[in-house]
């Protein structure tokens, strides 16, 4: 009676998360074991990991409410790295109130949002092409603000939510000295964390996230049912905007400057999570907690080859885009399946 309940709970997008977090305990396991002496079993090491990948943990929570209505957004590393320059050139170069820059970015954010979403949902282009073109755009506008870096150096706001730690009250070691360090993160991760909570909330309890995954699953099936479904993709993307300008607040917060090159390729890193968290390109399937651990396993990796110290960082990628094709493979043998249930 137990197995057959098992079953049926893993009938669904519950067995694609159920892989990915044991994926990612398996792989956090053979890490403190093969690199126990370079401090990767510290409570530390895995708050780092936070600290490192927020801005994707936000972006990859926006990717994911895009996949689930069957859409895509490869627009969102432009968008992080033209707010990073935005928000570097208006308080550094202008002098910008902090508080200012960073409600003006995410402003931007929304309204760039609300032109993809208008162009995808209600002139029902190809979600691809508008969003390369918006990938393009940002990019170009990044330039055009300025071609050389430009670091924060000056704005006190900025760089003290920057370097903040917030110690925890858990996890403490003593060092060689006897002295008692406890384990920080910075105020990024708790954005992220509050973030991530704040999407799955919506979409596990909320009527517009059960419109996504009706939207996602069958357009006209959602059409019968009444569903608004235009209005949802626009929603969708509009919301996806908000969280890529958020997601290159917190980016910033990490690197204190803009430059053209920044977050190239972030949202091939943000898609990877996605999928690998579960998600499906077909859409209707997916949810931010199975994105938030497939982005764990890509901080895993990149803790694995800083520990090695002899690897090349492009093992990342190399190692990332094994685990990408393996998850489609699974995702593949997982409609088919459903698929002949149905028939």
């Amino acid at each position: 009676m137990n197995f057959r309940f098992l079953k049926k709970k893993l009938d669904g997008s519950n067995f694609l998360l159920s892989v990915t977090i044991i994926l990612f305990i398996l792989m956090y396991i053979a890490g403190i074991i093969i690199f126990n002496d370079t401090g990767f079993g510290k409570f530390q090491t895995f708050l780092n990991m936070l600290i490192d990948n927020a801005g994707l943990i936000i972006a990859a929570a926006g990717m994911t409410v895009i996949m689930i209505t069957g859409g895509i957004d490869i627009s969102i590393g432009s968008v992080v790295g033209l707010i990073c320059m935005m928000l570097a050139y208006s308080m550094q170069n202008i002098g910008m109130n902090a508080w200012l820059a960073i409600t003006l970015v995410l402003i931007f954010g929304i309204i760039f949002g609300a032109v993809q979403g208008f162009l995808v949902a209600y002139m029902k282009l190809q979600p691809f092409i508008i969003t390369l073109a918006g990938m393009f755009f940002c990019r170009g506008l990044t330039a055009m603000i300025s071609v050389n870096q430009i670091a924060i150096t000056t704005n006190e706001t900025f760089l003290g939510m920057a370097s903040k730690d917030i110690h925890l009250l858990i996890g403490s070691t003593v060092n060689k000295h006897g002295v008692r360090m406890y384990p920080f993160i910075h105020p990024s991760v708790i954005i992220a964390l509050v973030t991530l909570a704040a999407i799955w909330y919506l979409c596990k309890y909320t009527k517009f996230g059960r419109n996504l995954f009706a939207v996602g699953g069958n357009e006209q099936s959602a059409l019968l049912m009444g569903i608004n479904v235009r209005k949802t993709k626009f929603t969708a993307y509009v919301l996806n905007g908000f969280l890529a300008a958020l997601a290159g607040f917190v980016f910033c917060l990490n690197t204190t400057s803009g430059f053209v090159e920044q977050a190239r390729g972030f949202e091939m890193d943000a898609i990877a999570a996605a999928v690998i968290g579960g998600t499906m390109l077909t859409g209707g399937v997916g949810t931010v907690i199975g994105t938030f651990f497939g982005v764990l396993i890509k901080a895993t990796i990149e803790t694995y080859i800083r520990c090695n110290g002899t690897l090349s960082s492009w093992w990342n990628k190399i190692v990332l885009s094994a685990l990408l094709c393996f998850f489609i493979v699974l995702q593949s043998i997982f409609i088919m399946i459903k698929n002949k249930k149905k028939s």
